[in-house]
């Protein structure tokens, strides 16, 4: 719950800021401000997409998302990195334009503006540091940026002020820009993992295969598949030889090919034994469907 009320504070926050830096950086002729603005309306709409994401995550399964909605939530981090990557292009393109065609800015209002933007987004990040799901890191990215964005922005309106370099302005929203385009790349890439099913980074499977054969009468394991939903719930099927009813798994399986469903896994449990994995446990250990 927690990870959504954060959210939606950064959004009206971010929301209300964008529109009030936009009137400042016309105000004050800076590009670093307008882009800023731009690249932060993009955040707050963003923000507004992984919230109603993050929330939609949170149900519990049904029978069209047996596992939940728990993948959600990596969409909305799928958008918020999108609109990062194109955001920090849009400002460099904008920046380097400046560069060559040095313009005046209105330095005493940007640093005006400047403290405003570092006090505002400060708080933004501050609300959006807890929670760890991918979704959520994406936000605390936009809003560290965010704060990051400002502090140099101030740093150049002062150090503007008092030499009149005015070619400081498309600089420092070079060097901002960059810095974004660089973490969101990463974000995507733990994205991509999670879409091509790789196993999560802290699992070993010979490690795993190890523990598990020297469980008593686990005479062997094999289709061992370990992928993740989110970065964080992850999932395993596997094939353990031991004793158990081989006619009954055999008519099972013939069943369930009839229904079209070809690679499966099947888990014995005795009568007198109580399954932990209860519906409403359900989401902890979800699996999306698997083509083999």
């Amino acid at each position: 719950m927690k990870t959504e009320k954060n959210i939606l504070v950064a959004f009206i926050l971010n929301l209300f800021f964008s529109v009030f830096e936009f009137i400042g950086g016309i105000f004050t002729n800076s590009v670093a401000i307008i882009s800023d603005a731009i690249h932060d309306i993009g955040d707050s709409l963003s923000i507004g997409v992984s919230f109603f994401l993050e929330k939609k995550s949170k149900k519990g399964p049904n029978d069209q998302y047996t596992y939940g909605y728990i993948r959600y939530s990596v969409i909305g981090s799928v958008i918020t990195t999108v609109i990062l990557l194109t955001g920090s292009i849009l400002v460099i393109y904008n920046a380097v334009i400046r560069l060559f065609n040095p313009v005046f800015v209105n330095y005493n209002g940007m640093i005006v503006f400047a403290v405003f933007g570092v006090v505002i987004n400060f708080i933004a990040a501050y609300f959006t540091k807890e929670g760890d799901s991918l979704n959520q890191k994406a936000v605390n990215l936009h809003m560290l940026e965010d704060v990051l964005g400002w502090v140099i922005v101030l740093i150049g309106a002062i150090i503007m002020r008092f030499t009149d370099i005015s070619i400081i302005d498309p600089i420092l929203s070079i060097l901002v820009a960059l810095f974004i385009f660089v973490n969101a790349l990463k974000n995507f890439k733990a994205i991509i993992d999670l879409f091509l099913e790789k196993t999560p980074k802290n699992i070993k499977i010979e490690e795993l295969k190890k523990h598990l054969l020297a469980i008593d009468g686990v005479e062997d394991i094999h289709h061992i598949h370990v992928w993740s939903i989110d970065g964080f719930n992850h999932c395993a099927t596997m094939h353990v030889v031991a004793k158990e009813n081989a006619k009954l798994k055999h008519l099972i399986k013939e069943e369930l090919r009839e229904h079209g469903i070809g690679h499966t896994t099947i888990e014995f449990e005795n009568s007198d034994e109580k399954c932990a994995e209860c519906r409403c446990e359900m989401h902890k250990v979800s699996k999306p469907h698997h083509h083999h």
